[in-house]
């Protein structure tokens, strides 16, 4: 557990409630709300994202790195060519969520990504528009919300642009995670760590990374 010292008193540090686990806690405190720019990035949860739909965000961190083996690291240019035999091999791949739908989005998606980083350049600028750049930032004592007009306007416009597995609830947990909103809790360490004006461009973590 983090500390910090206070009058020579060593209290725990708080974070959101649902930072319980080694996993979640590493992901809460490197991952989560920081501003993150890479395209790859940006594709891997844009398919992790989906790929949670139902499921617990837990059960996505454990199978992270099955995740990045199976689908190329996520580089959406070698997903966009998977055939009926790669896709074969993913549904009998037990190290991912095997479902024929999810699945078939992650090829789709990357299609309609390529697509996208050719009319604006890149993925990031793109999606990032939809907050004028800059992160959003939940006041102290507001609650937390499933999704946003935001999260609506994405979603609408990613539909539109051929992607699936999109919705607005699956978005808004997307700007969650790539910093588009910071959504920590006012009173978790973390929140005045990652503000709009300290925000930092997070780069694509290095191999091996977890």
């Amino acid at each position: 557990m983090l500390f910090v010292v206070f009058c020579g008193i060593k209290k725990p540090v708080k974070r959101c409630f649902w930072a319980r686990t080694p996993l979640s806690i590493a992901y809460h405190d490197e991952e989560w709300g920081v501003p993150l720019h890479d395209d790859n990035g940006l594709f891997e949860f844009l398919i992790l994202e989906g790929a949670q739909a139902g499921l617990s965000w837990e059960t996505i961190l454990r199978k992270r790195d099955n995740y990045r083996a199976a689908f190329n690291r996520f580089n959406p240019a070698k997903v966009a060519k998977y055939d009926d035999e790669k896709i074969a091999k993913l549904l009998n791949n037990d190290g991912i969520i095997r479902n024929r739908l999810k699945i078939n989005s992650a090829v789709t998606n990357a299609v309609a990504f390529l697509e996208v980083q050719r009319e604006f350049g890149s993925f990031d600028e793109y999606v990032w528009r939809f907050v004028n750049g800059k992160p959003l930032k939940r006041k102290p004592g507001d609650p937390m919300m499933a999704r946003t007009e935001i999260s609506d306007a994405l979603s609408k416009d990613l539909i539109k642009r051929g992607f699936k597995f999109v919705g607005s609830t699956i978005m808004y947990s997307f700007m969650q995670a790539v910093g588009m909103t910071n959504d920590h809790d006012a009173s978790c360490f973390r929140y005045r760590q990652i503000s709009p004006a300290k925000a930092q461009r997070r780069k694509e973590k290095p191999d091996g990374w977890a």
